[in-house]
């Protein structure tokens, strides 16, 4: 398990949960690259469905992650709740990436956490859509996949692609603005939608 250090500060008091809230970047891939793949085989091989519609709901589900990132960022990760726990809801959901922001094993979501809300949301897709659901969910996480990929290559790799320059550049402004804007982490395309460019 991976312990507090200067760089990436206890959380919480409990050393079992405390170890939990850090994650290296490579476990993200080792499980979703799986999952992902198994949820398109699966929708394919055993409900028949074919290959174009496939891959349009792969992307149509990968669109859609783009959306999902854009909003929570905005939202939920930057509200802080007039009540006594806000700040502290803030801190755990987010604010630990903002005051820490070279916390290496802070910058992926604990597959925990995505594993229980992808639990969630899965069955609900499925309700709405059947079958093709799970094609249409493979494209969401690895949407989720890349954004957790770029995000931390964002803070610790060196790019050397102009995009990515572009991204890296996008992404801490939005870590040192004040004014609440730039958003989009793994693309830029909703922050020109919604003007926080």
């Amino acid at each position: 398990m991976f312990s507090a250090t200067p760089e990436s500060p206890r959380m919480f008091e409990s050393n079992f949960v405390d170890a939990f809230s850090r994650v290296p970047w490579f476990v993200v891939p080792i499980i979703y690259v799986p999952l992902i793949s198994g949820l398109f085989a699966t929708g394919m091989v055993r409900f028949g469905i074919e290959a174009l519609p496939s891959v349009g709901l792969f992307a149509a589900g990968f669109f859609v992650w783009t959306l999902t990132e854009y909003w929570l960022h905005r939202t939920l990760f930057h509200w802080t709740p007039k009540t006594s726990w806000g700040p502290r809801f803030h801190f755990l959901l987010h604010g630990v990436h903002h005051d820490y922001v070279n916390d290496r094993m802070r910058l992926v979501m604990p597959p925990a956490a995505s594993l229980a809300l992808a639990a969630v949301f899965m069955p609900t897709y499925w309700l709405l859509m059947g079958s093709y659901s799970l094609p249409f969910f493979a494209g969401k996480a690895a949407g989720y996949l890349a954004y957790d990929m770029i995000h931390y290559y964002t803070h610790h790799g060196k790019p050397s692609s102009t995009w990515m320059k572009r991204l890296r550049a996008h992404h801490m402004n939005h870590h040192h603005n004040k004014e609440g804007r730039k958003y989009g982490v793994s693309f830029m395309f909703w922050d020109r939608v919604f003007g926080t460019m």
